[in-house]
């Protein structure tokens, strides 16, 4: 389905775009972590080490800036340009974490359009595309899990549970 066929309401679109950037960032780039940084081979980690990436969906009024500190991933002030942008739909990004959508229908469809370091992007594209099954479980971002992995331990407490 084309994403013309999920538009978001009006209210909640003009809701979405006054949140304020950075505890969302914050929290996607903890998503990100929980989701994808096991996955992530050694020259993949080399590749997005310092590099500024922006997740754009227009349609909602929102924008994720975060960066690769070369361990995990962090909210990025949205002062400096980004390194890639991908943008799409909120739901065509939704069907491409479910893996219910190919990226490469979706860009040459232009619904998933990168802008800035497109072989940053291909490398990207190509990782996520080696992971058997869907990208991001439900199970490892619940609530409790996102929130737990926030809050600092103390030394010599237990891990968080994952």
């Amino acid at each position: 389905m084309h994403p013309e066929s999920h538009p978001l309401p009006a209210p909640v679109k003009r809701l979405l775009s006054l949140l304020p950037a950075a505890p969302g960032s914050r929290l996607f780039a903890t998503a990100l972590n929980l989701a994808l940084v096991r996955h992530l081979p050694d020259d993949v980690r080399a590749a997005l080490r310092g590099k500024r990436l922006r997740l754009c969906a227009p349609d909602a009024g929102l924008a994720f800036d975060f960066v690769w500190s070369g361990s995990a991933f962090g909210p990025a002030a949205r002062s400096q340009a980004p390194d890639l942008t991908i943008s799409a739909s909120l739901h065509d990004f939704a069907q491409l974490a479910a893996r219910k959508e190919d990226p490469d229908t979706l860009f040459f469809s232009r619904r998933l359009l990168m802008e800035g370091d497109t072989e940053l992007g291909l490398t990207i594209k190509n990782t996520l595309d080696a992971i058997d099954g869907p990208v991001f479980d439900p199970a490892r971002l619940a609530p409790h899990r996102v929130l737990a992995s926030l809050i600092p331990r103390r030394p010599g407490a237990p891990p968080h549970p994952h």
